[in-house]
């Protein structure tokens, strides 16, 4: 046991990332609604023998959208092809990918908001008819050939599915959005990694890392294993409450669950534009990180819970990211009108 253990404590990241994905409806957590939806178009489907439905998952980051698409997969008893709407480069690479695929096969592509024009005009007789249309040769020797594709799911996955055009969006029967989980369910997966990973762990312990964690699992199994590391160098293995809050604090993530960048973020508005409004650029760059980082990493949870709140001029503090770090709302924001 105790050279078990010693190996999975010796994983890299990336592998115990898989360790801890979950392979069966049974064993996903959270988002009750939505996996009941999927399980019985999953069971519908394979029936009638058919392929699934394409589908498209949106939702913030880290909520089990690459998860998801695996279950189903593996539900389907078909195999999962995975890719990513920026590697799609030209035609040719999404004709690869597709020709490449087998009756009933799972295509997964995520980040499909960011995939080209060009290549998307590819997928719609794709996702409709089976067919693939290519351009061979150039100038007056050009020609279309149409291909026949074998019937397959594509699961698209987006954290901005506004950005997605209509024509791509209607083109998905299944669409649904993972929501931020709550900590009891939270707690729930950092019990059940920890039994993976072999470390015991106090149910107060793992409420205390799921209350920190902004809603999200993949952040909960992070702050896991950073907790079970200190564990295991500053005690005796064991992540009991006190071990869970020592490391936590170490790690500079408060009780409510903000880091260091969300409390920059924050400082900035209030300390550096005055509580606000302030436009995306100026706020990335007074924090020195990338407007899209902001927008779809920290924002969702910053605004989710009320610290900050988005106006046609910009970003605005709101009074709880005051009370938060301690400061005073300044006199011209007191009286200001949003």
């Amino acid at each position: 046991m105790a050279e078990r253990t010693l190996s999975r404590l010796n994983q890299p990241d990336a592998a115990l990332e898989v360790t801890l994905r979950p392979s069966l409806f049974a064993e996903f957590v959270g988002q009750a609604r939505v996996k009941e939806r999927l399980q019985i178009a999953v069971e519908a489907a394979r029936q009638r023998g058919e392929a699934l439905d394409h589908l498209l998952l949106s939702g913030p980051p880290g909520l089990g959208k690459t998860t998801l698409a695996h279950i189903i997969a593996r539900s389907m008893g078909a195999n999962l092809k995975a890719t990513s709407g920026p590697t799609i480069e030209k035609a040719g690479d999404l004709a690869g990918l597709l020709t490449n695929l087998e009756e009933g096969d799972v295509l997964f592509i995520d980040e499909i908001h960011r995939l080209q024009k060009t290549i998307e005009e590819y997928l719609y007789p794709a996702m409709e008819d089976f067919k693939l249309d290519i351009i061979i040769d150039q100038g007056p020797n050009a020609r279309s050939v149409r291909l026949n594709l074998p019937r397959f799911t594509l699961v698209g996955a987006t954290t901005r599915s506004g950005l997605l055009t209509s024509p791509l969006l209607t083109r998905f029967p299944l669409r649904e959005r993972l929501d931020y989980y709550q900590p009891e369910d939270l707690a729930q997966i950092v019990r059940r990694s920890a039994r993976l990973l072999g470390v015991e762990i106090e149910e107060a312990a793992a409420l205390d890392i799921a209350r920190r964690s902004r809603g999200t699992p993949r952040i909960a199994n992070n702050l896991l294993r950073r907790v079970r590391d200190y564990a295991q160098v500053r005690g005796d293995g064991r992540i009991t409450q006190a071990i869970a809050d020592q490391a936590l604090a170490m790690l500079e993530i408060d009780r409510a669950g903000l880091d260091e960048m969300d409390k920059r973020i924050l400082e900035a508005v209030i300390v550096k534009f005055g509580g606000g409004p302030v436009g995306l650029h100026s706020l990335a760059v007074a924090v020195g990180e990338e407007p899209d980082t902001i927008e779809e990493v920290y924002e969702p949870y910053l605004i989710m819970e009320g610290y900050l709140r988005r106006t046609p001029q910009g970003r605005v503090a709101n009074e709880l990211a005051y009370r938060t770090l301690g400061l005073n709302r300044p006199a011209d924001a007191q009286g200001r009108l949003f």
